[in-house]
């Protein structure tokens, strides 16, 4: 007798605007499976498909029964974010499921107000636009671009959180950023589920990057990477 084992229906999510590639696997609701990060280095194309490969093989899922796609939408590098977008739009025109755009500044927030509940409200990200401005986020406003040697308006209760800004921001800051990285796939799920709950997910064409800047002459676009239906 042939038995058949029985299907988990699952959530992907994707981020590649800092430098750390994530990838993870999610229930329906959120809740995170199994998480994968790495440095992004300059290789995000070729290893992004081989880090959700290897995250099917590690969780014991199965490409059919992927449910939904989350990915992260920046602000972040340029190069990252095209490649990470283009990947998850791809993958989710290509097993007919729907698509969640999160905003990875929104999702480290959602993290770092985890790691001080406290400060939930008054939390100010940081994050690097190339080597000397940086971008301000904060919760439900557009992200700002700080040029090089501006620095954030804070009030008196606001606690700054720097991402991949080891040497250009408080230590107190980047250690919040270090922390709100470790549940920063789990925010990405939590918040791309909440969409796909909704039904308010994004039109796999219409879905873009956060850019707050363009390196010159550059402009959004994405690309197509192929993912088949066939077996693991």
């Amino acid at each position: 007798m042939t038995t058949t084992s029985a299907r988990r229906p699952w959530l992907l999510a994707i981020d590649t605007a800092t430098s750390r590639i994530i990838v993870a696997a999610g229930e329906p609701d959120g809740r995170q499976v199994r998480a994968l990060d790495w440095p992004a280095g300059h290789r995000h194309g070729e290893r992004l498909l081989l880090g959700v490969e290897r995250l099917l093989t590690e969780t014991g899922l199965a490409r059919a029964d992927l449910v939904g796609v989350v990915v992260g939408t920046g602000p972040g590098a340029f190069t990252g974010l095209r490649v990470g977008i283009a990947t998850a739009k791809a993958l989710a025109h290509a097993m007919s499921v729907p698509i969640a755009g999160v905003g990875t500044g929104a999702a480290l927030l959602r993290a770092a107000a985890t790691v001080n509940p406290e400060s939930a409200g008054n939390l100010v990200l940081l994050l690097p636009a190339g080597p000397h401005d940086r971008v301000e986020v904060r919760d439900a406003q557009p992200a700002r671009l700080l040029p090089g040697g501006t620095e954030p308006e804070l009030g008196p209760v606001d606690l700054v959180v720097a991402v991949d800004l080891a040497d250009r921001a408080p230590e107190a800051a980047v250690a919040r950023g270090e922390g709100a990285l470790t549940g920063f796939a789990a925010a990405l799920l939590e918040l791309g589920a909440g969409r796909l709950h909704a039904g308010t997910g994004d039109d796999v064409a219409r879905l873009v990057p956060e850019y707050v800047t363009l390196p010159r002459g550059s402009r959004a676009a994405s690309g197509e990477i192929a993912w088949s239906h066939g077996p693991r």
